[in-house]
């Protein structure tokens, strides 16, 4: 009995670092459930504010998010790991929707981006299921214009010539420039390509990571379609709105309320988790109810 214990107790270990390897069962292959975690980090690195090593900028990583906890445990400390192995200061802003209304990924980015406060100078739109695991993906300050970290050539799952989802770093000069992203795109796709058009149209133009040999195996994505579904309805006038450039709306016009602010950690990492409440004039777009 001892020694089985023993041998027991040895499996279970070696499973569990081959799981959190990669060389395990991969989510959405013969094994369905839960989508795979990423092994846990060592302790976070802290950003010495007098370092000059870490340079003068500093990043708000928005992530728009709803009930994806398990997630949420893996991207936080993850994410603070990887940037601070960069020393690249940041804070990361969990904008967690908490009305009743469908989901708003854009929307959450223009409230991240006006609650995330002056002493952060640019932003990453960035997904909370997309982990990179190369770690010379460039993560530094924009000057020249949108980088697009999660480039089509890299993103495991979408590989179209106009696609800036993932993970999209901008100055907030620049994010201004655009008037940030329209706030008509309730439920899951669409805000991204419109967000393309406002980049063009601002004259700016999208850049992406060069060297990188990775492919599509730079990125992690711990989204699994079985274990969550994604809320892609189109209702009634909503099927013809999704491919409209939106002229009026955006930073300037997006209605929201700030239920809670806390200051958190995540496995030693640290966070803000923005608990936001939505708003919807259902005259101008009725699709963001779920009736």
């Amino acid at each position: 009995l001892f020694l089985l214990a023993l041998l027991l107790g040895f499996a279970s270990l070696l499973w569990l670092q081959l799981s959190c390897s990669g060389e395990g069962p991969a989510a959405g292959g013969q094994h369905r459930g839960a989508p795979r975690q990423p092994c846990p980090p060592p302790a976070p690195l802290q950003a010495p504010e007098e370092d000059p090593a870490w340079g003068p900028h500093r990043l708000a990583l928005l992530v728009p998010f709803r009930e994806r906890f398990e997630e949420l445990l893996a991207f936080v400390p993850y994410m603070h790991r990887f940037l601070s192995k960069k020393r690249i200061r940041h804070r990361i802003f969990i904008l967690n929707q908490v009305d009743h209304f469908r989901f708003n990924r854009a929307s959450l980015i223009n409230v991240g981006f006006l609650e995330s406060g002056n002493d952060t100078d640019y932003i990453a739109m960035h997904d909370v299921d997309l982990l990179p695991l190369n770690e010379h993906l460039d993560y530094s300050f924009p000057e020249a214009g949108p980088f697009h970290v999660a480039s089509p050539e890299l993103h495991p799952l979408y590989h179209y010539k106009t696609y800036v989802g993932g993970i999209l770093l901008l100055t907030k000069q620049h994010y201004e420039l655009c008037n940030g992203m329209s706030n008509r795109f309730w439920g899951w796709g669409r805000e991204d390509d419109e967000f393309y058009r406002r980049i063009k149209g601002a004259g700016l133009q999208v850049r992406r990571p060069s060297g990188i040999t990775t492919g599509y195996e730079t990125f992690q994505h711990l989204h699994d379609p079985a274990w969550r579904k994604r809320d892609q309805k189109r209702i009634a006038a909503q099927k013809q709105e999704q491919f409209k450039v939106d002229r009026e709306g955006g930073l300037n016009n997006v209605r929201y309320r700030i239920e809670s602010r806390t200051d958190l950690s995540v496995a030693g990492a640290p966070c803000t988790v923005l608990n936001i409440l939505l708003d919807c004039d259902t005259n101008e777009t009725p699709w963001c109810t779920f009736g």
